[in-house]
């Protein structure tokens, strides 16, 4: 199936590891140029270098104030047009309410909520028709994930974000929609597991309450977001798509 990925060119941020990385490589790997962000330089550099001639970098913070203006400038200068941005960022510390400081809450606030709707915003004035804004978000849109108040207090407020947004750009033809991970076996996932005492224990609980009794792969999921960020998905607007392997039974 051709997704009609070629020469077009999305923003991937947090794509120098896990899933961003993941949606990165299964887009370039469709024919499409991508230029990918992360905090740390010489990840951002890495990454580049595997992706190969059609990727490029920008080592900035998803919360600094100019990375909107960074990330789309740079599309434009290195590969000449701007189609839409996939919006990955890290998770937030995990903890429950008693864990988290009230530095905690504001960096995260700041890099994944406010940091996301700033990305967007720019990206919905650049965009023309046929462009699309995608969050990775997370199955705790739906249900809250326990030890993660602070995720699960900014995932769902984003995922209604990307609801009023693909209301409002719809009719400019502009996409908007989240992707919704669960268990994917990323580091962000394994660090979660480590969390515990027994963290073999712990995934294998996991995976039995997945229908398919597994982990995800990452490049299972960058194929979806790759599907959805496409020409191929040009008539799906204002969902949120679980990539879970079934774990959330409700409809």
């Amino acid at each position: 199936m051709d997704l009609g990925l070629k020469d077009r060119v999305y923003v991937v941020t947090g794509a120098t590891r896990g899933l961003g990385n993941a949606t990165a490589r299964e887009l370039v790997a469709d024919g499409a140029k991508v230029v990918v962000t992360g905090r740390d330089e010489e990840r951002v550099a890495a990454a580049v270098a595997e992706l190969g001639p059609n990727a490029a970098g920008v080592a900035v913070d998803n919360a600094d104030a100019d990375a909107p203006e960074r990330v789309i400038s740079a599309a434009r200068e290195h590969f000449g047009r701007f189609d839409g941005i996939l919006l990955s960022v890290g998770g937030p510390p995990a903890g429950f309410l008693a864990d988290n400081t009230d530095e905690q809450w504001q960096s995260a606030f700041e890099s994944v909520f406010l940091g996301a709707v700033r990305l967007a915003r720019a990206a919905a004035a650049e965009l023309g028709g046929s462009g699309v804004i995608g969050f990775v978000l997370s199955g705790s849109v739906y249900e809250p994930i326990p030890g993660l108040t602070i995720s699960n207090a900014l995932r769902p407020g984003l995922a209604g974000f990307a609801k009023s947004l693909a209301d409002e750009l719809g009719p400019r033809g502009i996409r908007v929609l989240g992707l919704l991970p669960a268990r994917i076996d990323t580091d962000r996932v394994r660090e979660l597991d480590a969390l515990s005492a027994d963290p073999e224990a712990t995934r294998m609980e996991n995976e039995s309450r997945i229908p398919l009794r597994r982990y995800g792969r990452p490049e299972e999921f960058g194929r979806v977001g790759a599907f959805l960020l496409s020409p191929a998905a040009s008539y799906l607007t204002g969902i949120m798509v679980p990539v879970d392997g079934g774990m959330r039974h409700g409809f």
